[in-house]
């Protein structure tokens, strides 16, 4: 379950280390390969998770260094390209990292201050349902009024109702509703007489005409055809859904949902849960997904099935 930890010495403006620490997570093979590291590169508002929690972090802490497990080494070249002020190191010294003037935060994790809280929190994300609580938290606190690039399109007859941030090169169609908290990452589509609400697409999605997307999040590059139903889901990368799909939330007897983790189904504590859909993914028009169901990454869903694997 989501695992919150409150920052403390949130007013301190001491230099600190941020001590970046491995976490065990159950999101390998949504968003990349089997790689702890990757999921720093998991977008949230259209950055890459490491460097969205370290802007956040910056905001209450002066930290000069910051301290990566010898695997991670692959993302300190992003960390350094945006914060070229800080250094980085690998983490040797356990006593510098066990230090009073050190913050530390598991990969799998953000940063983020919940709607009336005080304090910023380090919340964990180990399950893929937590992938949905964090977009909820961040749109909440994030997107509290409206930005539209004045390098989106959005017909005269689309309505725009609630807090949203919509980036450069979004298009949004006649006829299509959008109720906030949203985010529409750059190069985005919406379609003739879509809704689409409470989500977070990445850059470069595309939902056709007359789709109804709700309280999911899209990794980006993918593209959704016409008619579909997306509700309560997590899409990942380079994903293709013909039309007439729908991922379905709710079980028939409004039990709470599970989810089958190492051929085990744990309970989700949600009656309310779609797709997981890894990446590179296609499902063939007509498909449904029962609820709280995988679809593995690089899956071909074969047109008018049923999902219930």
């Amino acid at each position: 379950m989501l695992k919150n930890e409150t920052i403390n010495n949130l007013h301190t403006r001491k230099k600190q280390t941020l001590v970046v620490e491995n976490g065990t997570n159950w999101l390998d093979n949504i968003f990349y390969s089997k790689d702890d590291s990757k999921i720093s590169l998991l977008k949230i508002m259209g950055k890459p998770l490491i460097v969205y929690n370290i802007e956040k972090l910056l905001l209450q802490y002066d930290i000069d260094h910051i301290a990566l497990p010898a695997n991670f080494s692959g993302i300190s070249d992003m960390i350094q390209d945006n914060f070229p002020f800080i250094q980085i190191d690998t983490i040797q010294d356990r006593d510098k990292t066990n230090s009073p003037d050190s913050v530390k935060m598991p990969i799998n994790s953000v940063v983020t201050k919940p709607k009336g809280a005080g304090n910023y929190m380090i919340q964990k994300i180990v399950y893929p349902w937590d992938i949905l609580k964090i977009m909820h938290n961040v749109l909440n606190t994030d997107v509290t009024s409206t930005s539209v690039s004045n390098n989106s399109s959005i017909a005269e007859s689309a309505i725009v109702k609630g807090p949203c941030v919509i980036e450069d090169g979004v298009s949004v169609d006649d006829f299509a509703k959008i109720i906030g908290p949203i985010y529409i990452g750059k190069n985005a589509k919406i379609g003739t007489g879509s809704l689409v609400r409470h989500s977070m697409f990445g850059s470069d999605t595309i939902i056709g005409f007359n789709c109804e997307i709700a309280r999911s999040f899209f990794m980006g590059d993918t593209r959704v055809a016409h008619l579909d139903v997306v509700l309560d889901s997590v899409i990942g990368q380079n994903c293709w859904l013909g039309g007439f799909v729908g991922t379905t939330n709710v079980l028939l007897n409004k039990e709470i949902i599970r989810y089958k983790l190492d051929d085990v189904l744990v309970s989700t504590a949600l009656d309310q849960l779609g797709s997981v859909i890894g990446y590179n993914c296609a499902i063939g028009a007509g498909t449904v997904i029962l609820p709280g169901r995988f679809v593995p990454p690089n899956s071909t869903v074969q047109a008018g099935t049923v999902f219930s694997k």
